[in-house]
């Protein structure tokens, strides 16, 4: 199988263009699944609710038929962030399309910094979908700081993580390696370059985008200020593996039982 990520430069506010990005930056790539930032088409830096809510749309809006379009011009499962509107409220969801057959959505649970100003957080639980023979998860950027998203998503079979992110903490990229170890699953953690600054708020995305491998390995990374692409070969099924030796399996060692706390 092969997985890929698009680390871009978005303009806040211009999904047109940001759109128009990510088709130039596909043309001609092959992967099985690719994975885009978190909030790829409208940037990340609000100013109020107002502002993040008028760049909101339904999970069947314009970014929707982008990424619908996209997966139909590479023939690949695509996963890219979104502003989602639902029943009045806003969240940092992301999108998991491939061609007209699949659409789901998963609102991130663990807002960061003033995320938690302009957005609800999720209330669904993590799940698993299983798309040509390949069983994916979702995580979005500072999920992975939670080691239950990654331990919740594996449980339930997980092979592969989809982790749209906007980063700005050096922390992650090195996480992951872990999270995919103590899991025994991939990672695809796709991050976005550039700064923005509005109102009060500067923000610096570090880049970075990185392919994590089931034992903790870098396949690939990307650099910190560059847009980048970059297509992985992997073998899913040896995300199925959960043994570390003849004597260690990383789940039927598990003792929940003695794991909880009075």
């Amino acid at each position: 199988m092969k997985v890929a990520y698009i680390q871009t430069s978005p303009i806040f506010g211009e999904k047109e263009q940001n759109f128009n990005q990510i088709d130039d930056l596909s043309t001609d790539l092959k992967a099985d699944l690719i994975v885009l930032p978190e909030l790829f088409a409208t940037g990340y830096t609000f100013k109020s609710r107002d502002e993040a809510n008028k760049l909101a749309e339904s999970s069947n809006g314009k970014t929707y038929q982008f990424l619908k379009s996209l997966s139909f011009k590479t023939s690949a499962i695509i996963v890219g962030g979104f502003i989602e509107l639902l029943k009045g409220k806003i969240y940092n969801s992301s999108l998991l399309v491939f061609k007209d057959l699949i659409k789901a959505t998963y609102q991130k649970i663990h807002l960061f910094n003033q995320e938690k100003l302009w957005f609800s957080p999720g209330k669904e639980k993590y799940r698993v979908y299983d798309i040509n023979n390949t069983k994916i998860g979702i995580m979005i950027c500072f999920d992975w700081i939670f080691p239950e998203a990654t331990r919740s998503l594996a449980l339930q079979g997980a092979e592969i993580i989809a982790h749209p992110s906007n980063l700005v903490l050096p922390y992650c990229q090195n996480a992951m390696k872990i999270r995919c170890l103590e899991n025994r699953v991939f990672a695809v953690t796709t991050n976005r370059i550039g700064k923005e600054s509005r109102g009060d708020n500067r923000f610096l995305f570090t880049g970075g985008s990185q392919i994590t491998s089931y034992n903790g390995e870098v396949l690939a990374k990307a650099p910190k200020d560059e847009i980048h692409v970059e297509v992985v070969s992997i073998d899913v099924s040896n995300a199925q593996n959960k043994k570390l030796n003849d004597y260690n399996d990383l789940f039927k060692d598990r003792n929940p039982q003695l794991y909880t706390y009075e």
